[in-house]
């Protein structure tokens, strides 16, 4: 098991992890027994961001419909529509060695598809993780559980991957937004 990380703890990656060149980024959660009638559709997404925290353009974007950024840098591995079972839900794949001078931030998300249709927020959301595993090796470097702290938001900023001099870091983020994806892509400098 690797390193446990509370709300806005920092810890380096690629430093302390030389040999670190793809990531996988596992995403996780289960929904309560109460969900409205509805089924749950979460779905993870990558906002590679420029030194101002935002997208240069909608190829930044990775998600369901897009996943792979044009440098290979960034894979989203494909839709899970309904979350059951154990481990991650949701993978992407990041290579350290292929990510563009011009990013210096990659940030992991987590929304609910079609939530204020569906009435649906992440207080219906629990045991949500996310953790950073060595490809090559299969070790699981980092953890962070989020907890239960979200009651009407349908956007959770996870986590982020960002770069210090010449390495990565990984910060344990958890926070959450009203709006759903469309907040987000706003907030990272998206056009909606």
């Amino acid at each position: 098991m690797g390193i446990q990380l509370s709300k806005g703890q920092r810890i380096d990656l690629t430093k302390t992890n030389p040999g670190l060149i793809k990531g996988i980024i596992g995403l996780g959660w289960d929904t309560n027994k109460y969900h409205g009638g509805h089924d749950f559709d979460l779905d993870a997404s990558a906002f590679l961001a420029d030194e101002n925290g935002k997208c240069i353009n909608d190829h930044d974007f990775i998600f369901y419909n897009h996943l792979i950024h044009p440098s290979g840098a960034v894979e989203h591995t494909g839709d899970n529509r309904t979350g059951e079972g154990d481990g991650d839900d949701e993978q992407i794949v990041v290579d350290f060695t292929r990510i563009p001078p011009s990013i210096h931030r990659i940030g992991i998300a987590v929304t609910i598809h079609d939530a204020e249709l569906r009435n649906q927020n992440f207080g219906l959301v629990s045991n949500a993780f996310v953790r950073l595993v060595d490809e090559a090796t299969g070790q699981e470097l980092i953890r962070y559980d989020l907890g239960e702290d979200f009651s009407i938001e349908t956007a959770v900023v996870v986590c982020e991957l960002y770069k210090h001099g010449n390495d990565w870091k990984f910060n344990a983020i958890g926070s959450g937004f009203s709006g759903g994806l469309a907040s987000l892509c706003r907030n990272y400098g998206l056009q909606v």
